[in-house]
């Protein structure tokens, strides 16, 4: 039975905003998730009747889409908002997640290759992208069934790049655009894909009305790819670079590509001020504050960092860096810790699962060397625990974010937000974050291990005036465009 045509607002990504955990007697409990997608599609209202499409993730997903049929998830388990979660076959899913987003156009933008031996794009990979393929069709097929005529349709992240071309084809009168969380890869690293794919992707996103990005920089990437990859033309602010000479000194707006225009958006996703000021001074919070105060110790200053073990946000460097720092400034041996939290990420994939180890393995040898009877240089947390994050952002003196490569970084805007006596920020000036916030930060090169401990010295000997100064203007950027005025930005501008 054909599904009706009931949605005038559509949202498109992998994960859904919610999940679900099959029991052994077959009952499914479901656990609603957070983040500025559930936080922005909230913001239109119960009445709008938009939809989101999200895939099914594991057992407990695959046995509610399958409940549901092409129908939606029980509105009780989803908050009231209508979604339909989509039960594509796990080997399907397999490749084209942790085999082409994860392991390939995540390495991309990135820039995390070790090209002396990576990428191989061989017999495997090509099966690896037909299944990319059929996922992206997947999403496509939903989308144009649900979507009433010249509906808004908001597409997210690398994970459905060919969605809104396949999507233009099936239905022309919707209005499409692709949102990149991550960031995007300049031209000659791009062309590390193979010629097709590379095609393929960009090819994708343009099928669209609109491509937006989290920075500046990022839009500017993208349109230079489509310039090299593809031939495209680029339109730029005043219609000209300013200087005849074809290189663009003025920021890309679109893109025109086979007699289509794309038109390019920024859009720097901030945090949830009120949320995280709320949700920090709960009494769970408040425990582990006490806990980490302890850990820490009576008069001695914290260094803070809450990052997964994702490969790009560079968590051994920073352990390195802060090895250096107590190596060439013995005096603050038994004055300051380290308190890391790195959450296992993609334990799936073998190269996280090694990189874990390695930070593991780092921490212990610093607390070797340096640790004493009554001081742990390193505190490492590696069990997820959000209200013990939240507790480290008010307690922190400095946070270290220090990413080879991020799309944005919530974490170094989440921090000034909740800190209470004011926090130093050192921050990488490869993280998306740095456009907004890096004025009062004390930016970093990321692979300088050296001058990242010089930071962290400079960082902990900052005066409790100045900290305090720039914190209250770092949380003043990072809150500009919180995540349900960044979701209607997108939708208005669409």
């Amino acid at each position: 039975m054909a599904v009706p045509r009931t949605a005038p607002i559509l949202v498109a990504s992998n994960r859904g905003p919610v999940s679900y955990t099959l029991g052994e007697d077959g009952s499914l409990t479901a656990r609603r998730g957070g983040g500025g997608l559930v936080s922005g599609l909230s913001a239109i209202g119960p009445d709008a009747n938009a939809v989101w499409v999200c895939a099914a993730l594991g057992e407990g997903d695959r046995a509610a889409a399958r409940r549901a049929g092409d129908s939606h998830l029980n509105p009780g388990d989803t908050g009231g908002q209508q979604v339909r979660m989509l039960d594509i076959a796990p080997d399907v899913f397999a490749a084209a997640y942790n085999g082409i987003a994860n392991s390939v156009l995540w390495f991309i933008h990135h820039l995390l290759y070790q090209t002396p031996v990576e990428p191989v794009f061989d017999a495997e990979f090509a099966d690896q992208w037909a299944a990319y393929e059929a996922y992206n069709a997947a999403f496509a097929d939903a989308l144009a069934e649900e979507a009433v005529d010249e509906a808004a349709v908001l597409v997210q992240d690398y994970h459905l790049a060919l969605v809104p071309a396949m999507l233009r084809e099936r239905r022309p009168d919707l209005r499409i655009g692709h949102f990149s969380h991550t960031p995007w890869a300049p031209p000659d690293y791009y062309r590390l894909l193979p010629d097709e794919v590379a095609a393929g992707v960009l090819r994708g996103i343009l099928g669209g009305d609109r491509a937006a990005f989290l920075t500046e920089r990022w839009a500017g990437a993208f349109a230079d790819c489509c310039a090299a990859v593809l031939g495209a033309e680029i339109v730029r602010d005043g219609d000209g670079d300013g200087d005849g000479d074809g290189n663009g000194d003025s920021a890309a707006t679109a893109v025109r590509f086979e007699g289509r225009e794309t038109r390019l958006g920024v859009h720097g996703l901030g945090a949830d001020a009120d949320f995280l000021r709320q949700r920090s001074r709960q009494a769970d919070v408040d425990e582990r504050l006490t806990s980490l105060r302890a850990q820490i110790g009576p008069g001695r200053k914290s260094i803070v960092r809450v990052d997964r073990t994702e490969l790009s946000k560079n968590i051994v460097r920073g352990l390195l860096a802060y090895r250096r720092l107590l190596e060439t400034h013995p005096e603050w041996r038994e004055r300051v810790v380290h308190v890391a939290f790195a959450y296992p990420s993609r334990q799936d994939l073998a190269v996280y699962r090694d990189y874990t180890e390695r930070v593991r393995r780092i921490a212990e040898e610093i607390n070797a060397e340096y640790g004493t009877k009554g001081w742990t240089p390193v505190a490492l947390h590696v069990k997820d625990d959000f209200a013990r994050s939240l507790a480290a952002y008010r307690l922190a003196d400095v946070a270290l974010v220090n990413p080879i490569r991020d799309g944005m970084n919530l974490v170094a805007k989440e921090v000034p937000v909740v800190s209470e006596r004011g926090c130093a920020l050192v921050l990488s000036r490869e993280a998306g974050a740095y456009a907004e916030l890096g004025d009062d930060a004390l930016v970093v090169n990321p692979y300088d291990v050296e001058a990242t401990a010089r930071a962290l010295d400079a960082a902990l000997r900052m005066s409790d005036g100045e900290r305090a100064d720039r914190t209250k203007r770092l949380a003043a950027a990072a809150t500009a465009l919180p995540p349900q005025a960044w979701f209607l930005a997108q939708l208005r501008a669409l």
